[in-house]
């Protein structure tokens, strides 16, 4: 009990939950601005196994590691143009068309994998993102390690929050994605087309998701298998329900997550007797936990999953 009291003091232990964190929040992000405008993309497991996929080719290609993130986003942007297309315009159900985003991007990212590298008993590697040196930051007690000894991507997404809720909250543009996902009629009063503002929206989102997939293989690993994105996506999409909508509280529940996951991996290695099988569902256990706490008092935007038509009431 005593060790396991102890882990709660390590910076290694927060210096990993800020690393777990990193992709759930690009991913969180992504799907909180989508939803925001009113659409559900239940895309987003595939989308971020296309950028983790996409962004690792490119800098195995030769492209350096920013470049890498920038078409893992672009990727993302396509997968969501494509269920933008179906959804959006066309109405069909917010719900199978993400699933099928998700099954059509998770295949094709694995076959275009296969076909392009070649495949030995040893997956190919990269050279990833190092954590940064930022000098006597670095060498702080306790808080150098956690906060100035992280990946850049980490603080790519934790700027990526502070700029969607200015946005969201201070701009003009957040003001309209906002009344998009309430009441899209009330937009179209105004003279904005919302059938482009969700479009934007869900491109803008899934290239989020896609930058969540690509810090896997760019700088928590440095290579691509299909199976890696584990699960993520579908978390993020609770996580926007624990979060209320609203972006501080996204990041809150992703740090939330990634602490109970990154101490369960410690706890294995002190406590004894225990299953580990116990310890892996701890995390999703708890996240479901917390959720039922928290949804009940969520307001979920009122176009949500609404098909707009122009014209209708």
């Amino acid at each position: 009990m005593t060790e396991a009291l102890e882990l709660l003091t390590s910076a290694s232990l927060w210096a990993a939950v800020l690393r777990i964190a990193t992709p759930l929040i690009f991913g969180v992000l992504g799907a909180l601005l989508c939803e925001r405008a009113g659409v559900l993309n239940l895309g987003i497991e595939g989308i971020m196994t296309m950028g983790a996929m996409v962004g690792w080719l490119a800098v195995f290609l030769g492209a350096d590691l920013w470049t890498g993130l920038l078409i893992a986003a672009m990727a993302g942007a396509l997968m969501g143009l494509l269920h933008a297309t179906l959804t959006v315009p066309l109405g069909l159900s917010q719900h199978v068309s993400g699933l099928g985003i998700t099954l059509f991007a998770s295949a094709l990212s694995y076959y275009l994998y296969r076909l392009i590298v070649e495949v030995g008993q040893t997956p190919p590697t990269i050279e990833p993102f190092r954590p940064l040196d930022l000098g006597p930051l670095t060498d702080i007690p306790f808080f150098g390690p956690v906060l100035f000894g992280q990946a850049a991507p980490t603080y790519l997404a934790l700027l990526a929050v502070a700029i969607l809720a200015y946005v969201l909250a201070r701009t003009p543009l957040g003001l309209a994605i906002r009344m998009t996902g309430e009441n899209p009629h009330a937009v179209e009063a105004q003279g904005l087309n919302p059938i482009r503002i969700r479009i934007f929206a869900v491109m803008a989102g899934s290239a989020l998701m896609a930058l969540g997939g690509a810090f896997l293989t760019t700088a928590a690993f440095n290579s691509f298998f299909p199976e890696m994105v584990q699960g993520r996506g579908w978390i993020c999409i609770a996580l926007v329900v624990f979060a209320s909508w609203r972006p501080g509280k996204a990041l809150l529940g992703a740090l939330l997550f990634a602490f109970f996951d990154a101490y369960q991996l410690r706890l294995q290695t002190v406590v004894d007797g225990v299953p580990y099988q116990l310890f892996l569902m701890a995390p999703y256990l708890l996240s479901i936990l917390a959720l039922v706490l928290v949804a009940r008092r969520a307001e979920v935007p009122e176009a949500l999953m609404a098909p707009y038509r122009r014209g209708e009431r």
